[in-house]
């Protein structure tokens, strides 16, 4: 067998057959997010015996639906649609092949294939289907992705880990100021803005010398323009954000580049939740700061692996 890319297909056996199927990255997706099949089976409504069956290639189709959802788990290269079921029909009759052409190629019954086209059927006939229909299928690369889709309620309640704020410690000073801070945020700042409390870092004004922000990525912008907005008028000397590396606004391109020292981040950053796990992005990050000095720059140049944008 020739040597696989990390993002390659997997293999496993069935009914005497062998056929691609994306388990070691479904299950290295389980893993990335620091859950236990018990966690899966709870964020996808299954049993803890049904991920485990399914992580080896064995159960339901309407079962790997569930825990792809809960994973924010994709595939491309088969079709459009929302379910793996829609997605298989629309290859299908893209294609133009009929389902009794398509249960001669597959050795599926028609009954099964229609089955699996309104969301039943086994793991083993859908991989039937999938080497007749899209062989080269893969996971979508998750990019700009949430952090699962189970955490919607809690998905911004990501806190930087300590051994990185020690880096920010050391180059650029303390931190004077956390404006959209949390409780069980590690942020070590002199003053803190928290909702619980009644503060709100988008509304109330910021002050002092450094401002750290590692705001709710799913309000990138509005916060990075806050920060923009409160350095302009100089309610702080310097600010200091860590965001994933988005530029296709308008806003970023037109005044943020213009403004602000920009550096891309190599690697991903293992971020806390609120249960105490830690988990890396499913993205590429960036350091904005204005208002920082060469000094300054250079010393986290020293202490971190990344490239600064020229300006």
């Amino acid at each position: 067998m020739s040597n696989c890319s990390p993002c390659s297909i997997s293999r496993i056996e069935y009914d005497g057959g062998r056929h691609p199927i994306l388990l070691d990255d479904l299950r290295n997706a389980r893993r990335d997010k620091g859950w236990t099949q018990k966690t899966l089976a709870d964020r996808s409504g299954v049993s803890e015996q049904a991920i485990y069956r399914l992580e080896r290639g064995i159960g339901s189709v309407a079962t790997l639906d569930a825990v792809m959802t809960a994973l924010e788990f994709r595939l491309t290269g088969i079709g459009p649609g929302r379910t793996l079921a829609e997605q298989f029909r629309a290859r299908r009759l893209k294609r133009g092949i009929a389902l009794d052409a398509l249960a001669v190629r597959t050795g599926l019954t028609r009954k099964t294939i229609s089955n699996i086209e309104k969301g039943g059927g086994s793991i083993a006939s859908l991989m039937r289907l999938m080497e007749a229909l899209a062989p080269n299928a893969k996971r979508r690369a998750p990019e700009r992705a949430y952090w699962g889709q189970g955490d919607k309620e809690d998905r911004d309640s990501r806190f930087t880990p300590p051994e990185f704020m020690e880096n920010i410690y050391a180059a650029f000073g303390t931190i004077d100021i956390d404006p959209c801070a949390h409780r069980l945020s590690p942020v070590i700042a002199k003053r803190r803005i928290l909702l619980d409390e009644g503060g709100d870092g988008l509304i109330d004004d910021w002050s002092g010398r450094l401002a750290f922000v590692n705001p709710p990525f799913s309000a990138q912008l509005k916060w990075l323009q806050r920060a923009h907005e409160q350095w302009l008028v100089g309610n702080v000397e310097a600010v200091v954000c860590l965001v994933p590396a988005r530029t296709d606004s308008v806003w970023f391109h037109d005044t943020l580049t213009q403004a602000a020292d920009i550096c891309l981040l190599r690697g991903r950053v293992r971020f806390l939740d609120p249960r105490g796990g830690a988990q890396p992005t499913p993205f590429s990050l960036m350091l904005v700061a204005l208002g920082v000095t060469a000094k300054e720059k250079a010393a986290w140049s020293d202490l971190v692996s990344g490239y600064w944008l020229a300006r």
